[in-house]
């Protein structure tokens, strides 16, 4: 299953690193990592297969909830179909 996480909030160091840790300490392959910084505010979307995940997509969502409120940023992760499905125009 493909998972979109999106990350927003006060840009700080250690993001990247913390979102990226999880990832690979759950046997979670990155595909597509797109971020940016407007005005201070940080904004990541990535993109990963969690078919070979240690772990399922709630466990997850609990593991990115709280890396962001260490953080102080939101985290959010959903399946890619899902996701697709809410935002799609027309």
């Amino acid at each position: 299953m493909k998972v979109v996480i999106t990350v927003v909030g006060v840009d700080r160091t250690g993001i990247i690193a913390s979102v990226s840790r999880i990832m690979a300490e759950q046997a979670i392959n990155i595909l597509t990592i797109n971020q940016v910084i407007l005005d201070g505010i940080f904004n990541m979307v990535m993109i990963v297969d969690t078919e070979g995940a240690a772990i399922g997509l709630s466990e997850l969502q609990s593991l990115l909830k709280a890396a962001g409120d260490e953080l102080g940023v939101e985290i959010r992760a959903q399946n890619q179909e899902i996701f697709n499905a809410m935002h799609r125009i027309g």
